[in-house]
């Protein structure tokens, strides 16, 4: 759900001008009388500035080549220490394929024993990490859509130790669940799963879609709509905010969050990003800071489906966070007022820190599934002044995004016809 609705500083014109006298940093607010935010906030430290680069970069001409198709609904990819993928399949497969893209094992490469998922709607196996130690004790981390007896389901993180000689998982365990599982709702499971630098692990959890209760999302009694961060056993990482509510889930790093489906930690300072889905319009990119409450559903950039009409109680409150940026159409081009917006859909997302592509360095992509593109945002320091459209006229949705140990840029399109791409040299 993106376009280039904005550039940079510029870009966010005079209606983020007024949003920044009126945005106070820290939670609390909300459509179900307000919540505190954290007592005491860590410090946040600001990421370095930019060295100036002695030269302009050179440009490497690119091409995208199709290293793999045939793959169903492909969802997330994480790269082995030799340079072979581990990609999950909506439908609860995980597939290895060789560091060049093919299948592995002559196309016999689904890795056996992962548990059950609820493929409905938007569910399935979603997200997959290695442990920071994964040389050591094999370990990776997926979450998925979780079925629960009475029709109920919700957004689990499993862990297992996988024998890459077998293609078997053993020692599965589900070390986290969101609570409460919901009913009525097979979509907004957010799942990305994005390792800190203290060895903890965030995962990102959407709303789940049920417009009579997106309030849920400032509950910091209940999972909905939240970024949680655990240690590795599933527990709550030391050093989580602690809200000052009575009945908060101490897993809980931020708050106030639609559907974030991307995630990734900046290079230099070792914070938390995520994209995040508005609802008709208002796709976001947010530093997801600790005990922040990120508006959802109360503000928002975007529209009520069908209609013109501004979501919630308008784009800026006090004591909610503004995004760093937002799409209010699909193609990037300004909207006009009066006009219906619309969404790009973000999906995965990485910050580019290799060598292969030095015009790309620093940037911040994020993939588009309705809005079909990859999205290169420039950066200065945590501002975005420059964003360009990339892919748009394959017309493929953009389901993830990574940087691979070669250098270059991997991509995954969605679909039960779903492609492994590669940006590289010409």
């Amino acid at each position: 759900m993106q376009g280039l609705a904005r550039t940079g500083a510029a870009s966010r014109g005079a209606a983020l001008a007024m949003s920044a006298l009126l945005v106070a940093c820290g939670g609390g607010g909300g459509a179900n009388g307000g919540l505190p935010v954290a007592a005491t906030e860590p410090p946040v430290a600001a990421p370095p500035a930019p060295a100036p680069p002695s030269t302009v970069p050179a440009e490497v001409p690119l091409k995208v080549v199709e290293l793999a198709r045939g793959l169903n609904s492909p969802w997330s990819l994480a790269f082995l220490p030799d340079g072979r993928m581990l990609i999950t399949e909506r439908g609860g497969r995980l597939r290895l394929h060789e560091a060049d893209g093919r299948p592995a094992n002559n196309g016999a490469n689904e890795v056996c024993c992962v548990p059950a998922v609820d493929t409905a709607g938007q569910g399935g196996l979603l997200d997959i990490a290695l442990d920071p130690a994964f040389a050591a004790n094999g370990r990776i981390y997926f979450s998925f859509s979780e079925p629960a007896a009475g029709g109920l389901n919700g957004t689990a993180v499993g862990r297992a130790v996988i024998d890459l000689a077998t293609r078997s998982l053993s020692g599965v365990t589900v070390i986290y669940r969101q609570r409460p599982k919901v009913s009525g709702s097979s979509g907004h499971y957010g799942s990305r799963l994005v390792f800190d630098r203290q060895g903890m692990l965030f995962v990102t959890l959407g709303e789940r879609q049920i417009d009579s209760q997106s309030v849920y999302a400032q509950d910091l009694t209940r999972g909905n709509g939240k970024v949680v961060r655990i240690g590795t056993d599933g527990e709550p990482a030391p050093g989580n905010p602690d809200f000052g509510v009575a009945g908060a889930q101490p897993e809980i790093w931020s708050y106030g969050h639609r559907n974030p489906q991307g995630a990734a930690l900046h290079p230099g300072s070792g914070e938390l990003w995520a994209s995040e889905h508005g609802p008709q319009g208002g796709d976001e990119v947010n530093r997801v800071l600790p005990g922040r409450n990120y508006g959802w559903p109360v503000i928002s950039w975007g529209q009520y489906y069908g209609t013109t009409t501004q979501w919630g109680e308008g784009t800026a409150k006090a004591g909610m966070e503004q995004p760093l940026a937002y799409w209010e159409t699909i193609d990037g081009s300004p909207w006009v007022a009066g006009t219906a917006k619309s969404s790009i859909a973000p999906s995965g997302m990485a910050f580019y820190t290799g060598e292969a592509i030095p015009q790309w360095r620093g940037n911040l992509f994020v993939g588009a599934l309705a809005g079909t593109a990859l999205w290169r945002l420039t950066l200065d320091g945590n501002n975005v002044v420059a964003r360009e459209r990339l892919l748009a006229s394959r017309g493929e949705r953009i389901r993830d995004v990574r940087q691979g140990p070669d250098g270059w840029l991997y991509l995954l399109t969605d679909g039960s016809n779903g492609k492994l791409l590669r940006f590289e040299a010409q």
